[in-house]
């Protein structure tokens, strides 16, 4: 099913290309980030591991919405051949405007950045000290000399998650400012200029969002209990 197309220049038109889901989970990662790094400068542990558990949702929400979200938000279409990536950096296939979702190199970069996220949340599931009055929820799974390396881990990982933002924001600004790719209101609104012709999502598929968010949220509440036999 395509969107309606509003006529635009330069054989364009307007279309969805971004659903509910992933946009909510994109600024939710705008927002939690930062709120995780002030939580564990400021020794609010509480409140650091509720958000952890939070991002975790998220991620796998968003992960899920990976395999059986609409087109744009899949992997599978954004995650094109190493040749494809090398060509779309030689600029030999054509402008922006012919990716309806992620261009190439975007989604790549956007992986990279939900891996990190999930590895660095991963780790923390792990970390803390019981002296300091905050454990991860899974930390008595683990002895107290990894639980110490995880730390120590989860700690500095944080900088390679900053680089990774780092980067996407680079990225963001260098398509807003010089290709005059409006990435920033797509991500608001859903909906960008795409080739004449293309398709947009369409319809939310709403069935596969509830079960994807029942999913998700099951997920982070199962190990914010210290992940207990299901049996």
């Amino acid at each position: 099913m395509s969107e309606p197309a509003d006529a635009g220049a330069g054989g364009t038109h307007r279309a969805k290309v971004w659903d509910p889901v992933v946009r909510l989970s994109h600024w939710s990662f705008v927002v939690l980030i930062p709120a995780m790094w002030w939580t564990a400068e400021n020794s609010e542990w509480g409140w650091h591991r509720r958000l952890g558990l939070v991002l975790l949702g998220i991620l796998t929400l968003r992960l899920l919405w990976g395999f059986v979200g609409p087109r744009t938000a899949r992997f599978g279409d954004f995650l094109r051949a190493p040749g494809t990536v090398l060509a779309y950096f030689r600029g030999k296939l054509g402008g922006e405007g012919q990716w309806v979702g992620h261009n190439p190199a975007g989604g790549y970069s956007t992986l990279a950045l939900l891996l990190a996220m999930l590895a660095q949340v991963s780790m923390g599931l792990f970390a803390g000290d019981p002296f300091d009055g905050m454990t991860g929820p899974l930390r008595p799974l683990v002895g107290v000399m990894t639980a110490d390396t995880i730390t120590e881990t989860h700690e500095t990982f944080f900088y390679v998650v900053l680089a990774f933002v780092v980067l996407h924001i680079a990225a963001i600004v260098f398509y807003e400012a010089v290709k005059k790719d409006r990435l920033v209101g797509a991500m608001v609104t859903g909906r960008r200029a795409v080739p004449a012709g293309a398709e947009g999502i369409g319809a939310l598929p709403w069935g596969r969002a509830l079960a994807a968010l029942l999913f998700a949220g099951g997920f982070a509440y199962w190990i914010a209990q210290g992940a207990p036999p299901l049996t």
